[in-house]
């Protein structure tokens, strides 16, 4: 009991620091937090902030290693399956429903993705954030072939990967109400059909 009680102080404890880390970066920019503001906000004191990270770099990138590795755990995990089961709706939007866990992970912890994607955030952290959108769900994808495309497939992972970041970074900075299923639904008209035909400017 003891130690189920100290492992739920922890957890307390950093989503505290987190949340504190969140608000900071929306007021002030990253760069210009220090580790007092942080434990000042938490309400913690130093010492028991040091006795987790060792100082706010830390703390930045294991709470931006906690999303990745929860949506590997999550999300990836059951993409074979999924792709499996749309294996002939390759030209078909429903294809996208392979994004919708992927948005919903987004929506649920938004405060902390707005953070750190906005500008005042880790750049950093949109790069690997892409690089996992790339090898999670195009690089791994089997419908994708390379004998089938008609550009190299690294600016064509690129180009699908930067928009799918900026769509992203658009609906949780504009605090758009969009559901995951919308914005997957949004994602597959202009990547499956292409952005003159989701402007109405191509049949």
């Amino acid at each position: 009991m003891r130690d189920k009680m100290m492992d739920l102080r922890v957890i307390r404890t950093k989503e505290a620091i987190r949340d504190a880390l969140v608000e900071l970066i929306e007021e002030k920019g990253f760069e210009a937090i220090t580790v007092k503001d942080i434990t000042t906000r938490a309400k913690i004191n130093r010492g028991t902030f040091y006795s987790h990270y060792q100082d706010k770099y830390d703390l930045m990138s294991k709470c931006e290693e906690e999303v990745i590795n929860e949506m590997e755990d999550k999300i990836v995990k059951n993409l074979p399956t999924i792709l499996a089961d749309a294996g002939t709706l390759a030209l078909n939007p429903k294809i996208f429903t392979i994004l919708v866990p992927f948005f919903d992970y987004l929506y649920r912890n938004r405060g902390f993705m707005k953070a750190v994607l906005g500008p005042k955030g880790d750049v950093s952290f949109q790069t690997k954030l892409k690089e996992f959108m790339l090898k999670s769900l195009f690089k791994n994808n089997p419908l994708l072939k390379e004998e089938n495309l008609l550009v190299p497939s690294d600016y064509l992972v690129s180009y699908i990967g930067s928009a799918h970041l900026g769509v992203i970074q658009q609906w949780l900075n504009s605090d758009r109400n969009e559901t995951p299923q919308e914005i997957a639904r949004i994602l597959a008209t202009m990547t499956i059909n292409g952005p003159l035909f989701a402007a109405g400017l191509k049949k």
